[in-house]
């Protein structure tokens, strides 16, 4: 039987880290499956998912906690997750001028709808004109099966009259 392990991944970016976490994952009977990997302010951050038997997963897990002394700062845990209910996959997309707190408004339009945040994308880019920051986001949300899409609309929407607003199933 496979075993999912989800892990966080934190050290000072330099060349061959992915592929140290690679090589300890493949050494362990391990299946590299999805990722998302950044450089953020000089530092590596990443999140992954592998599959391994469930015989390897303590031996993985214990190889992952070694690469701490590489400079290596990793939270691993086995998936322990039931099941999911029937919910619906949103793509959103939101553009407005940037403020402090809009990130915490944001999420919180997100969870007050009844939505979760599945994966999402935050940036900051350059008016075209002015070259005043503005908030980007891109993701995915998903709602129960029962949710109201319009409803989460309107949520977001309420965060500001500046903010565009994109929502597709």
């Amino acid at each position: 039987m496979l075993v999912s392990v989800v892990m966080t991944v934190l050290a000072a970016d330099r060349p061959g880290l992915v592929r140290t976490l690679a090589e300890t994952v493949a050494a362990n009977g391990g299946s590299w499956q999805e990722s998302r990997m950044a450089r953020l302010a000089g530092q590596f951050a990443g999140i992954l998912r592998v599959e391994c038997p469930a015989d390897q997963v303590e031996p993985l897990l214990a190889a992952l906690a070694g690469l701490e002394g590489q400079g290596l700062a990793i939270q691993a845990r086995r998936e322990e997750s039931a099941p999911a209910a029937d919910r619906e996959t949103l793509s959103l997309d939101i553009v407005g001028n940037d403020r402090p707190g809009i990130i915490r408004a944001l999420s919180a339009a997100i969870a007050g709808a009844g939505a979760n945040v599945e994966d999402l994308s935050t940036s900051l880019e350059s008016a075209p004109m002015s070259g005043h920051p503005i908030f980007h986001a891109k993701g995915l949300v998903s709602l129960p099966a029962e949710g109201d899409a319009a409803g989460l609309l309107a949520a977001i929407e309420q965060l500001g009259p500046d903010l565009s607003v994109s929502i597709d199933r």
